[in-house]
């Protein structure tokens, strides 16, 4: 006598396994649209910092902006209740990017605060998530790197706006902080292809700055070394 099963009986299990997997989607991507919009709102707060009003009041930009990463922690644990244990990479494309995102605005928060680099600790830390890939919902290395190249390119573009407004300051300082990132990337032997094309335009970026300094300093408009300038 057969014991084997109806193929039908077969299909009907992969149907249910499918419908499941595909409402575990459908309930992550809604609570990624969500992280997407407060990284968008902590982002627009932010830009403001690149106007003339915004650069003098950087630490009021910087308390606001803080206080929305609550907002972020909330959804990041909201998500990984929903991720199955150790399956984390199963499903890590649906929020890559805005995690991507969030890392770049904590690492500008960071800058704006302390012009210190912010680790990769303490960015899982403001975003309520953890290190260790043996301990569920993480921040994964390489979308940390990729928040610090999105700095570059930011930094780059404050160092010609604080000039515009004035500051002679600021823009030293991102050139000197822009040449310690740089230095820092060049020690890793990146085999991701996102992260070296990104690495590329971090170059330029350091480039650009360094340009800025220079003209500063042609036109005697660069402080003297040892002068100090709060950006805060």
């Amino acid at each position: 006598m057969s014991n084997t099963t109806p193929a039908t009986d077969i299909f009907a299990a992969f149907r249910s396994h499918l419908e499941a997997e595909q409402e575990l989607r459908e309930e992550i991507r809604v609570v990624v649209r969500e992280l997407e919009q407060t990284a968008r709102e902590i982002q627009t707060e932010l830009q403001a910092v690149h106007q003339q009003n915004g650069i003098k009041n950087i630490s009021v930009l910087c308390e606001k902006s803080y206080s929305m990463f609550d907002v972020v922690r909330e959804q990041l644990t909201k998500l990984s209740q929903k991720i199955p244990l150790n399956q984390y990479y199963r499903f890590h494309d649906h929020w890559r990017f805005v995690i991507q995102r969030l890392s770049f605005l904590a690492a500008f928060l960071k800058f704006l605060q302390s012009e210190q680099l912010i680790s990769r600790e303490d960015t899982a830390n403001l975003l309520g998530v953890k290190v260790d890939k043996n301990d569920g919902f993480q921040l994964d290395l390489e979308d940390y790197l990729m928040g610090l190249l999105t700095l570059s390119n930011e930094l780059a573009r404050l160092a010609v706006n604080s000039v515009t407004a004035g500051d002679c300051f600021l823009p030293v300082k991102i050139a000197k902080f822009v040449g310690e990132l740089d230095s820092g990337f060049r020690l890793l032997n990146l085999k991701n292809d996102s992260l070296r094309k990104r690495f590329d335009g971090l170059k330029y970026d350091l480039k650009k700055v360094e340009e800025i300094v220079y003209d500063l300093t042609i036109r005697g408009l660069k402080p003297k070394d040892g002068a100090t300038g709060d950006i805060n």
